[in-house]
């Protein structure tokens, strides 16, 4: 980039402190969205830190308690639907997805605080990293299905990486993780209380030492989801959608009777290509791969569009989806969401060289 010392916008800052670089979101007023700029930013930060000696680590906050990041500009998303736009969309993901990739390589420590809300785009902007931390307000979740879309920015994979079949429940319901649930799904590593968060960055800063992080954490509450999960894993162990929701109505459970009725509301087709992609995504490249064939597809032939106009825009809650049930989706449309993508799929090869 121009001068990845100092870059300040509405929408981030990127600086360097000592052997910092340091960015925070600063789109506080719409809980940090994921849009173009801050995608631009980040890469174009990511790579030209790789490269410096000076840097030693790399850190990325927000300037709200609120949220670090609830998701992807599903307005602008909504925006490029309405009008037919779809290379708009389709060149943002592949831009999005190309960052989410960098993250997850990058060669020297990645330390995201994922605290207050971070759901879809933020958990790619931060669940990729390495040295991830949560607090007690920490709110995470991948609710991609309920608004017509899959679990992307890397999210089939880090959902694959849960203990068990946890993936697929947090895939399917959209089931909203603590900061200590985080840490048993292995979408974060480190909790440290909200009120320590000042002085470990103000530490970090002064040295650049990842293992700085240890002095400031402390051992995370009980996870919900650890003590949920034997009566999970069978459940979710299931085939299809169908058998799932089948074993969730024999379950006396409060969180089954929950989870049944989160599936229940969500987009059939989402629902399918969802499943199938976090049972596939073995590795990171695999799941990309895959979102990006579904997602370059879906404003066109999919529930996006409907499903942003229902939570979004019109805030109704109460979607149209393009079929009543899973038994009413077809086999060729989910097919045709699974080809290779139109232009062939996103290239994440050779992602630092240069």
């Amino acid at each position: 980039m121009e001068n990845a010392q100092t870059v300040a916008n509405a929408d981030l800052q990127i600086r360097v402190v000592g052997q910092v670089g340091y960015i925070t979101l600063t789109r506080g007023k719409v809980l940090n969205a994921v849009n173009r700029p801050i995608v631009d930013g980040m890469t174009q930060a990511l790579i030209h830190w790789a490269k410096d000696p000076a840097i030693a680590m790399v850190m990325v906050d927000a300037d709200s308690e609120k949220a670090f990041s609830a998701g992807g500009d599903l307005a602008a998303m909504y925006a490029c639907g309405k009008a037919g736009d779809y290379e708009s969309g389709n060149a943002f993901w592949r831009d999005e997805y190309r960052l989410n990739a960098l993250i997850d390589r990058f060669p020297k420590p990645y330390v995201p605080f994922m605290d207050g809300i971070v759901m879809g785009g933020g958990v790619g902007i931060s669940a990729h990293g390495s040295h991830r931390i949560v607090t007690e307000h920490s709110v995470v979740a991948m609710p991609e299905c309920a608004v017509g879309l899959i679990p992307d920015v890397g999210g089939t994979h880090l959902l694959r990486q849960a203990p068990s079949r946890l993936g697929e429940y947090l895939g399917l319901t959209g089931t909203r993780m603590s900061g200590a649930d985080a840490i048993h799904a292995r979408f974060a590593d480190h909790f440290v209380l909200r009120e320590q968060l000042a002085g470990l960055k103000a530490r970090l800063l002064e040295t650049g030492d990842v293992t700085e992080i240890g002095k400031f954490e402390t051992a995370p509450p009980a996870s919900v989801l650890a003590e949920q999960g034997s009566e999970i894993d069978p459940i979710f162990s299931e085939a299809t959608v169908t058998d799932i929701l089948q074993q969730l109505g024999t379950s006396a459970s409060d969180w089954a009777l929950k989870a049944r009725q989160s599936i229940e509301k969500a987009s059939p087709i989402s629902l399918l290509a969802s499943l199938s992609a976090i049972r596939a995504a073995e590795n990171l490249e695999i799941a990309l791969r895959n979102e990006y064939r579904f997602v370059s597809r879906v404003l066109e032939h999919g529930d996006f569009v409907e499903g942003i106009r229902a939570i979004i825009i019109d805030k109704d809650r109460s979607p149209h989806w393009r079929f009543a049930s899973i038994s009413d989706v077809p086999q060729d449309l989910l097919q045709r969401l699974s080809d290779v993508a139109d232009g062939g799929d996103p290239d994440l090869r050779a992602l630092y060289a240069g």
